[in-house]
């Protein structure tokens, strides 16, 4: 058998495979991603992903440095506030709402929000501009064989490969997390979410929303303006029965209830695309290395769409195998490399998956003493100047 060689072979071409591809392309590696299916990258087509990121400012400065952010910039909306609203109360109604601000902090906002079928776009474009970057569409990997001094990769398109180093960020169900024998550790909360875009009349300034209420948060993230209308993204988290009927209403009726859930924050929203359905769950892998094999994204980690954590660990973990292979190109994939990029990285996760976990838990509390104390809790936190500064600078990236 005659088998291709490669620096590095990324599994998975989600928008953290994909910026892995760019990433190391662009540092001057040889590289391969495959994925299962061609990304969708119009937004009108079936099957095009209408959640959105909002990437915190230590992600924007990883775009910067890959070439990648004047790509995105024209298209990004900007996270100056993060705005908490416990709607513990009425129905309709929020009681209690908190604000922070990043200029408090910074001159920088919190990070900025896109939406993810444009992500994959402005990457899939930009692979195209990588020569040392193969990206191939429609393929998987069947059969992975580590060894000392490389990973044997068979492909769904029946080629096979030698890889210095083989990245695992095909996803919660990762093949290569399973192939490397590599355990995970699941929380099911029997939530689902809904995710959506919205037009509204009243402009959202830069805020980023999150109502709480009971059944997990109902967040709103600001986008650029859609037809010459205020857009914000939607996150609509509940126990999975609530999403199923939600999702069986007419749009006049589920349009009516989201106005409701929304506290009316931005007026009557309509909304403007398909629903995306999909079930929350705590998740971490008890390594994110093996034998010529690393882990990332959510093929190592998987946390509640809460506080924009999800990708923002992806794109830790992309920053951290990189910083790595720049400092020595010689040891890229080997033991020492892959045990520094765990030991940096393992730590670290498992403390946000556990702060994530608390306040998913949180968000859904539905009996109201409950819902009292977490208004209260909320109420303490924010009054408290340097609790206050400290959860913004862990947003802003600062230390």
């Amino acid at each position: 058998m005659v088998r291709k060689s490669t620096d590095i072979l990324i599994s998975g071409g989600g928008v953290a495979g994909l910026t892995a591809a760019i990433a190391f392309g662009e540092a001057g590696f040889d590289v391969l991603c495959v994925d299962p299916s061609a990304p969708v990258t119009d937004r009108q087509s079936a099957g095009a992903d209408m959640r959105s990121t909002a990437f915190l400012m230590p992600s924007v400065e990883l775009f910067q440095d890959i070439g990648l952010w004047d790509r995105l910039q024209p298209y990004a909306a900007a996270l100056q506030i993060m705005r908490i609203a416990d709607a513990g109360g009425v129905a309709g109604d929020a009681r209690m709402t908190r604000d922070f601000d990043a200029a408090e902090l910074s001159e920088h906002p919190f990070g900025y929000n896109l939406p993810n079928w444009l992500l994959r776009r402005e990457m899939v474009a930009h692979l195209a501009n990588l020569p040392n970057v193969t990206f191939s569409a429609g393929v998987s990997t069947t059969q992975i064989t580590p060894r000392e001094t490389e990973a044997l990769v068979t492909l769904s398109d029946s080629t096979s490969w030698r890889a210095r180093l083989l990245i695992g960020a095909d996803g919660r169900d990762s093949n290569v997390r399973q192939a490397a024998g590599i355990p995970v550790k699941t929380t099911r909360y029997g939530q689902k979410a809904l995710a959506f875009t919205t037009t509204h009349p009243i402009p959202h300034h830069n805020v980023s929303t999150e109502v709480h209420r009971s059944g997990g948060p109902f967040t709103m993230v600001p986008l650029p303006d859609h037809d010459g209308l205020p857009a914000s993204a939607v996150v609509w988290m509940e126990e999975g029965h609530e999403i199923a009927r939600l999702a069986a209403l007419p749009q006049p009726a589920f349009e009516a209830e989201m106005n409701l859930r929304a506290c009316h924050i931005l007026g009557p929203m309509t909304r403007t695309s398909p629903l995306t359905i999909w079930p929350i769950i705590s998740q971490i892998a008890t390594r994110m290395s093996a034998q010529r094999i690393a882990l990332m994204a959510e093929a190592a980690h998987v946390v509640p769409p809460i506080g924009a954590q999800g990708l923002n660990m992806s794109l830790a973990d992309l920053a951290t195998l990189r910083d790595l292979a720049l400092a020595d190109h010689a040891d890229l994939g080997s033991a020492k490399m892959l045990d520094a990029y765990h030991n940096r990285r393992h730590r670290e996760v498992q403390a946000r998956v556990a702060g994530i976990d608390a306040l998913n838990r949180a968000s859904m509390m539905g009996a109201p003493v409950l819902r009292d104390l977490r208004a209260s809790l909320l109420g303490a936190l924010y009054s408290a100047a340097p609790v206050r500064k400290t959860l913004m600078k862990a947003g802003l990236g600062l230390r």
